[in-house]
């Protein structure tokens, strides 16, 4: 009698951890040019910054070489939706602090790597990309996620596509869920230490890391990191979604990757524009 209970609580916690984790199934028609697709992480930017990342140059480069693009959208101090990745400039300007505490004006007049290249904004960047290259816009994390929600939404509604969007958060996720259910969405997500170093709560660091989000959110794919996959990755494929894998790397094992993704990130180098999946 006792296997018998502890069998029954075992399916039942598995039916649960299901529940939780399934995600929504990708349509094959609005993901298809996605498929295969290899995305220049950042555009198609320089190693040493010469052509810095996340600048209009990279992205032209991209386009130019058959490439779909990855690029990150956060709002300046004003409101103006900006493409760069890290929360502060410091790593890609002589200034110091975060995006947002900067006006469009005063984020446009620090050189991107001591170079001509400013930072763009999103309008810019898919004017430049103008429908030809499959875009993979990431909206960072922040307290005024909704309002770079709505302005992201507006300028995407304006674009020829294709495009598609993912987070790292789960609120700026299933706001596209609520708000936007036609286009793609995708949850980012990385191994268990790294929202561990990242100062998050252990529960947190749990829930991330198994996708057990996925029952607010809804993805349609799934973006992963370097590392072990975790369960909830191969469940999500089994159960409808895409994955996406980031960054491929010349030391990457291309081949193994080409098999267990559907569409890969690179940098530094330039891999063939689509493969065999």
């Amino acid at each position: 009698m006792g296997f018998l209970i502890a069998g029954i609580v075992i399916l039942v916690l598995f039916a649960l951890y299901l529940i939780l984790v399934l995600p929504a199934r990708a349509d094959r028609v609005k993901f298809a040019p996605f498929q295969g697709l290899m995305a220049a992480h950042r555009g198609l930017y320089e190693k040493d910054q010469s052509i810095p990342e996340n600048s209009l140059e990279a992205f032209r480069r991209a386009a130019e070489n058959g490439y779909g693009v990855e690029l990150d959208v956060q709002l300046s101090k004003d409101g103006a939706v900006v493409v760069f990745h890290d929360d502060t400039v410091d790593r890609m300007t002589t200034e110091k602090g975060r995006v947002d505490s900067f006006t469009l004006a005063e984020l446009q007049a620090m050189p991107l790597k001591g170079t001509a290249h400013r930072m763009p904004l999103f309008t810019d960047v898919m004017a430049v990309l103008d429908g030809k290259s499959p875009t993979i816009v990431e909206l960072k994390s922040t307290p005024n996620y909704d309002e770079l929600c709505k302005k992201t939404l507006a300028i995407l509604r304006t674009l020829k596509g294709p495009y598609c969007v993912e987070s790292f958060d789960p609120r700026i996720v299933r706001w596209f869920y609520k708000n936007a259910p036609d286009l793609v969405r995708g949850q980012l997500t990385e191994a268990f230490s790294y929202w561990r170093k990242a100062g998050l709560p252990l529960w947190r660091c749990v829930m991330m890391h198994t996708l057990c989000v996925n029952f607010l959110t809804h993805p349609q794919f799934i973006a992963f990191g370097r590392g072990h996959r975790p369960l909830c990755m191969l469940l999500g494929r089994k159960l409808g979604a895409k994955t996406v894998f980031w960054t491929e790397r010349p030391d990457s094992d291309h081949e193994t990757l080409a098999k267990r993704y559907d569409c890969r990130i690179f940098e530094h180098c330039r891999p063939e524009t689509h493969y065999k999946a």
